[in-house]
């Protein structure tokens, strides 16, 4: 299981793959048996206006759709994770890659991380200027990390921030991109828009703005354990999990929400543990006693083989339970497996009259991943939570 996060503020990815099937080509299906999978995206936790819904579920289905295509093909399931987030990157609609925000200076900076559930292994980029897929370079590190020791016995890097994480992307065959083009009329507009807020705010209070800076210069996707997490099941854990964040940075890095969720669902009940860990973890935090919002969302898988019932020969996968929380206005999301023709998309919203920031929304589902031999594998279901 890989579990990847993107950010210039977030767009993020969670994936499952499962190998265990006979590996024999199944014609009618076109692509091999022993592969299935699950993938969840999602484009941010924050603000989705309904004007944009189209383009924002969209960019989550192509993602869910390259994901798929990946594994059908064989790749592994962390090539599948850079290929979905190439997507989300690319898109004018997303805040990563191609149409990021823009930082203080009029600049995009970009931050990447992935994580490897099987080997633990993780690689990250921070405030990287000047690459149009931030995410190949958190993909690159990570699998130079994996080939072991550099010369002279030196510990690979996993973690590069600004011109340094661009230069080594150059040098490992990362194609480079002029900032300028990465700029779209979306985000120039609210550049220009959120610029003239600030130096209003400026003029009115000057400490009040001192802080607001701070919190556009945040780069919480490439913080271990706090943007990303990924953890296969092991003796002491019966499931696997993969975990991605997104929201204020500052809120996801003083909680490490990312590696909390995950530690959580060791549970039975995953909508329960998910709903303590957001409201104990997260909103009730004393990392952020402070503050009067709390502002993040999660989007969630867990896997446990151990104790699947296997009482019809056409169940043959495992079980994936899928969930997303926010405490936001808004979060998007998609999800597909790989017996599905086409990804599911929602925009998941909180309840009118409840306030952000200190309510939260839980939703999800449960997929069999069923031998490709089996059509129509899926059976889902949907939950809700809101906490006032």
């Amino acid at each position: 299981m890989e579990s990847l996060q993107k950010s210039a503020e977030e767009q993020q990815y969670t994936l499952y793959k499962d190998n265990s099937w006979p590996n024999k080509q199944e014609s009618t299906n076109h692509y091999k048996s022993g592969v299935g999978g699950f993938v969840l995206v999602h484009a941010g936790a924050g603000y989705h206006s309904e004007s944009k819904a189209k383009e924002y579920k969209h960019a989550c289905k192509r993602a869910c759709q390259q994901a798929v295509d990946q594994l059908k093909a064989g790749a592994l399931a962390v090539e599948a994770v850079a290929a979905a987030l190439v997507e989300l990157e690319d898109s004018p609609f997303t805040n990563a890659g191609m149409g990021s925000n823009l930082n203080l200076s009029g600049e995009i900076e970009c931050d990447a991380s992935i994580m490897d559930g099987k080997s633990l292994h993780y690689g990250a980029v921070g405030a990287i200027s000047g690459i149009k897929n931030p995410v190949l370079v958190a993909h690159r590190l990570l699998s130079e990390a994996q080939k072991g020791k550099l010369s002279a016995g030196r510990i690979p890097p996993c973690f590069l921030v600004g011109r340094g994480a661009h230069d080594w992307a150059i040098s490992h065959g990362v194609p480079p991109c002029p900032s300028e083009k990465m700029a779209t009329k979306f985000s120039l507009s609210a550049y220009k828009r959120n610029k003239r807020k600030m130096e209003l705010a400026e003029k009115m209070d000057t400490g009040h703005n001192q802080t607001k800076k701070s919190r556009q210069s945040s780069g919480n996707a490439a913080h271990y354990g706090c943007g990303c997490w990924a953890e296969n099941a092991c003796n002491m854990n019966p499931y696997s999990t993969a975990v991605s964040t997104s929201g204020c940075g500052e809120h996801l890095i003083r909680t490490m929400l990312a590696r909390e969720c995950s530690a959580s669902m060791q549970s039975e009940d995953a909508h329960q543990a998910l709903l303590e860990a957001m409201q104990n973890k997260f909103i009730s935090s004393p990392f952020l006693a402070n503050e009067d919002r709390v502002l993040g969302g999660v989007i969630l898988l867990r896997c446990c083989r151990c104790a699947e019932p296997q009482s019809s020969p056409n169940v043959q996968g495992p079980l994936v339970e899928f969930l997303w929380s926010h405490t936001t206005e808004s979060m998007c999301v998609g999800y597909m497996s790989a017996q599905d023709s086409k990804a599911k998309t929602h925009i998941s919203r909180l309840p009118p009259g409840t306030v952000p920031g200190r309510s939260l929304a839980i939703e999800g589902g449960v997929c069999r991943l069923m031998s490709t031999a089996s059509p129509c594998a899926n059976e889902f279901f949907t939950l809700s939570t809101t906490l006032a």
